[in-house]
């Protein structure tokens, strides 16, 4: 006779652990909050869609930065230069195939868009690479020093990109198939690249929680940064992981660089550190090293920044820094903890 058999006793079930509903309510609560607001139906629609698909861009951005600061405990001012560093590595792709750029071709079209994605995130990552081995690897653990030697670097690195594309800002221009909007019905409309951004944010969320919830190596990664020691304890090069995450984290600001520079359509070297400030938010928001709260963290922000920015322009600059009060007042170690932090 077995103990499952014997009466009296409970059967423990390990499972998933359930999700926490609350941050997703109060993203749909503060969208529909703001309907009354707006007063007109279409344009609360326009701000939203706009809303949403300036959300999937920070995320981009920011999902690398979370990974590296809740893994690696590493405060680096630097990643802002990585989005400056992937929009003008596309110009190496638009420049000579400008005609595709043009074309009404919609498959030379994503094509294009396409080679500025893949050739921006493989420099972007190399560049990561080489800034964690020669400025990130002599600081860690030392959280002053890390801010002034990757700010420094930020510094350098935009400097040389003057060197390489000059001082001027570059204007860019969509992909031809990519210009223009969509009705979404009477007398409501979308942008069609900022749908293209809703959908690319919505393939890299997918992407990055299935490798971290369905691989080895994503559960390493969450391990390292929930118990680093105990991953080194076991037999894994805690070392070489940082690295790898590091790596790809710059490769993820890169597409987000990309991503910012066709939505801005005009490129400058300070590009990225204008966002720094949003990514370091989101990052707080969402929690150190959670995804999750990255992606419900950047949908806050974006939402409320441009709800703000229609009713109220003048409080829009700060409107971002009262939402973090707020998160931070009522979940100090943001909406989706992680443990360790």
């Amino acid at each position: 006779m077995t103990d499952a058999a014997a009466p009296g006793k409970e059967e423990v079930r390990v499972g998933a652990a359930p999700i926490d509903w609350i941050p997703i309510v109060l993203t749909a609560t503060v969208a529909l909050a703001a309907l009354p607001l707006v007063g007109s139906f279409s344009t609360w629609v326009t701000l939203t869609v706009a809303g949403l698909a300036m959300g999937m861009m920070i995320f981009i951005m920011a999902s690398g930065l979370t990974l590296v600061f809740g893994l690696m405990d590493v405060i680096n001012f630097g990643h802002g230069v990585f989005i400056s560093v992937g929009a003008y590595v596309s110009l190496l792709v638009l420049w000579p195939l400008s005609g595709w750029v043009n074309s009404p071709s919609v498959a030379l079209n994503v094509g294009v868009f396409l080679l500025c994605i893949l050739l921006s995130m493989a420099a972007t990552g190399l560049f990561g690479w080489a800034f964690e081995r020669v400025i990130v690897r002599p600081v860690y653990g030392q959280h002053l020093k890390q801010i002034l030697v990757t700010m420094g670097g930020l510094i350098v690195v935009e400097q040389l990109i003057h060197v390489f594309w000059g001082p001027s800002p570059i204007t860019i221009a969509l992909p031809e198939s990519f210009r223009g909007a969509i009705a979404l019905g009477p007398g409501m409309v979308a942008e069609r690249y900022r749908l293209i951004a809703v959908a690319v944010g919505l393939v890299v969320l997918i992407a990055m929680l299935v490798i971290l919830n369905r691989t080895r190596i994503g559960l390493l990664v969450r391990a390292g940064v929930e118990n680093p020691e105990m991953v080194e304890a076991l037999g894994y090069h805690i070392r070489r992981l940082f690295v790898g995450v590091f790596v790809a984290g710059s490769a993820l600001a890169g597409l987000g660089g990309v991503l910012w520079g066709f939505y801005q359509q005009t490129l400058t070297a300070g590009m990225g550190l204008q966002v720094l400030v949003l990514i370091f938010i989101v990052v707080i928001i969402g929690g150190l090293g959670s995804i999750g709260g990255c992606f419900i963290g950047s949908l806050l922000v974006a939402l409320v920044a441009n709800y703000t920015a229609f009713l109220e322009p003048k409080i829009a600059l700060v409107s971002n820094i009262g939402l973090m009060l707020i998160v931070l007042l009522w979940r100090p170690r943001g909406l989706y903890p992680v443990a360790g932090h």
